[in-house]
């Protein structure tokens, strides 16, 4: 095929007030956050990779982690947010035991990770790299 290519390939999600997403992303999480010329928001990652932002009236928030951040060291990190006023204890110790600040310790199953939402509700989580 030469028609198909994966060149550009990015990913996408929907959020149901641009604006906050803006903010969010940009102030809060310090990404690189533009507008383009369609309205939508397209975040740059440090790696070369891209994102696109869309304002979606109907939205619902993904029911799973719709982008990881991998840190060196999960505890600073979750520390760092919360300093940022986000919240990352966001599931009952039922469906996740974590401790007081929301990190599940992998304990050799896994990573350390705590997960956190922006403000449309989509999921997200730093973990321990």
């Amino acid at each position: 095929m030469t028609a198909f290519t994966v060149d550009g390939a990015f990913s996408g999600f929907s959020v149901d007030d641009i604006d906050a997403a803006r903010d969010f992303y940009g102030t809060t999480l310090g990404l690189d956050v533009e507008a383009n010329p369609m309205g939508f928001l397209d975040i740059r990652l440090p790696s070369g990779g891209s994102i696109l932002v869309y304002s979606k009236p109907n939205h619902e928030p993904a029911s799973f982690t719709i982008l990881n951040f991998p840190v060196a060291d999960v505890d600073a990190a979750v520390d760092e947010l919360i300093s940022r006023g986000v919240q990352t204890k966001i599931y009952r110790d039922e469906e996740f035991p974590s401790d007081e600040r929301g990190i599940v310790r992998g304990e050799g199953q896994g990573p350390d990770i705590a997960w956190f939402k922006d403000p449309a509700g989509n999921v997200l989580a730093v973990m321990q790299a």
